[in-house]
């Protein structure tokens, strides 16, 4: 059972790329998928975040605090303004520039830590940037998203801040106080809630890719440009400006990690909760296919870089 939830774990960008792949082929496959299960399945995805916490990790801000926060401002800063930079250079219709400016307004993912593991980078690091940038992003992906959005559609900055608490800081609190009560339980739970994660981003990914396959198919090779640069030059910029800061590989190599991989399910909740057309989802859709095809590449180049 463990040979098989690591091997589940591991594949993590191969599953996200065969999910989406058989849902451009057939649709029907995981468009049922959708409503209240993406919602749910993000909080799944939250809770199980929570669960690996404990308060000690905390510690970490607190011991290297330069690290963790020179990494939240790479994230908030640094994405953000390639999000609308790119939306702006290849020209995107309003729905995906949108979208890619909110996808690229949320926080890391648990899917970072997936990838900080492989490429033997600091985990305790890497956890403690996705936490503090999930709690941050609850009051930082509506207001970036609003302010920078503004030109396009007016944005419901108050739905994005409601929906972020519901799905972000309930579970991840909850997680966070079942793993400190109830130790024993939580134990037993622990080591399915990576796979359970990386079947639950998947089916997300493919459902939204699904239900937009036509517009896709026509008009989607700009965005997909768009969102390679925007991941691929969020790793390098992560990278440069860390390793210069510190002088560390391994601190350099989880904070680009951290930054050039972004919560795509929450971008995806977010866009299907807050904007009208569901065209407004696809870019999340696709970046979760995307920066965990990159993030696998970052992984081969830089495991053995310490």
């Amino acid at each position: 059972m463990t040979y098989l939830i690591q091997k589940i774990t591991n594949a993590f960008p191969w599953i996200v790329a065969l999910f989406s792949i058989s849902s451009l082929i057939y649709p029907p496959l995981f468009t049922w998928f959708q409503g209240p299960f993406i919602t749910l399945g993000l909080g799944g995805i939250m809770l199980g975040m929570g669960l690996t916490l404990q308060t000690s990790d905390f510690k970490q801000i607190i011991s290297h605090p330069k690290w963790v926060l020179l990494g939240i401002a790479l994230q908030f800063i640094v994405m953000p303004s390639l999000g609308w930079g790119l939306g702006k250079l290849f020209e995107l219709p309003t729905f995906f520039a949108v979208g890619l400016i909110l996808v690229s307004c949320c926080p890391g993912g648990t899917a970072s830590n997936v990838i900080a593991f492989l490429a033997k980078a600091d985990v305790a690091l890497s956890v403690s940037m996705t936490a503090f940038s999930t709690l941050a992003a609850i009051v930082f992906t509506p207001f970036l998203t609003s302010q920078l959005s503004g030109n396009y559609v007016n944005v419901p900055a108050e739905g994005l801040f409601y929906s972020t608490l519901k799905v972000v800081l309930i579970p991840i609190v909850l997680g966070i106080v079942l793993n400190k009560y109830f130790p024993k339980k939580t134990n037993k739970i622990l080591p399915f809630a990576p796979p359970v994660a990386v079947i639950l981003i998947a089916l997300i990914v493919a459902s939204i890719i699904g239900q937009g396959k036509d517009i896709i198919l026509d008009s989607g090779f700009n965005l997909i440009l768009s969102l390679i640069c925007l991941h691929f030059l969020g790793f390098l910029v992560g990278l440069l400006i860390s390793f210069g800061w510190f002088k560390n590989w391994s601190v350099a190599k989880t904070i680009s990690i951290e930054v050039g991989m972004q919560n795509s399910g929450l971008g995806v909740v977010l866009a299907r909760e807050n904007f009208s057309s569901p065209m407004v989802a696809i870019p999340a859709a696709i970046s979760s296919l995307i920066h965990s095809l990159l993030g696998s590449i970052f992984v081969s180049v830089f495991k053995d870089k310490n």
